[in-house]
């Protein structure tokens, strides 16, 4: 049987490493992303802006333009940055801007959301297929977004120092923090065309090519690179995320 190179090895986690950061961890948000039409979108009202259905605080930083950061400080909103239906959000410097204004903001920015995604688009393999692990208990506080750079993942909460299990039997092909958002990494290579990723993190409790087996304890939850404590988890399929909800089982 051909042995697989250590450099073609590398070329395909570089190459899932890269997608990762293509398609930005969105798990900061702390709200579903919407494909709401207009008629749900929030209005502004001055520099006030009245939260609508689907609304998060990141979804409003990139309308208007104002950091997460400082939207929070200007309205005195802590971490995780829930929002209500109605709530009126003051806007930094937003003077002037109208519902038309920002509607028009919104307009101006779809086509830099939802430009197509550099890497390859792929038919999800069936849900049979395998079978794949619940890698925590909670619930899940954000799906996974079939719009182009929307959350690639499930985002599921819970409490500090909760284990994170290997979703399935696979060997470790990256632990780390350096790719910005998803604070500390694990990612495991279950064949030629799955990987999954555990990000967030506390601890980890694996090393690059360590063989671990469904179920392996990997991780504890945690914050890092996230404003709660959370899991992001992806499964991707030849280098493309694919939905977990629709392959994750409780048992195998």
């Amino acid at each position: 049987m051909h042995k697989e190179s250590p450099f073609k090895r590398w070329q395909y986690i570089l190459c899932i490493v890269m997608s990762l950061l293509l398609t930005a961890c969105s798990s900061k948000n702390t709200g579903k992303t919407s494909s709401k039409n207009s008629r749900n979108e929030g209005t502004f009202t001055g520099a006030v802006y009245t939260v609508k259905r689907g609304d998060t605080l990141s979804k409003i930083s990139r309308m208007t333009g104002n950091s997460v950061a400082d939207l929070a400080r200007a309205n005195n909103i802590s971490p995780p940055y829930k929002l209500l239906v109605g709530q009126k959000v003051r806007i930094p410097g937003g003077a002037g801007k109208t519902s038309s204004q920002s509607n028009a903001v919104a307009r101006n920015k779809t086509p830099a959301r939802t430009a197509p995604s550099t890497l390859p688009k792929v038919a999800p393999p069936p849900v049979n297929a395998r079978c794949w692990l619940w890698p925590t208990q909670g619930s899940v506080v954000e799906g996974y977004s079939y719009s182009d750079g929307g959350n690639k993942g499930i985002d599921i909460s819970g409490r500090r120092g909760q284990p994170i299990y290997a979703s399935a039997a696979g060997s470790v092909v990256y632990v780390g923090n350096q790719l910005r958002g998803y604070g500390n990494l694990v990612m495991i290579k279950h064949s030629e065309d799955y990987i999954t990723a555990y990000a967030h993190n506390d601890t980890t409790l694996v090393n690059i090519g360590q063989t671990v087996k469904a179920g392996q304890k990997i991780a504890t939850m945690g914050s890092s690179g996230s404003n709660s404590v959370r899991l992001h988890f992806q499964i991707r399929y030849r280098a493309t995320a694919i939905d977990p909800q629709r392959y994750l089982k409780s048992s195998c």
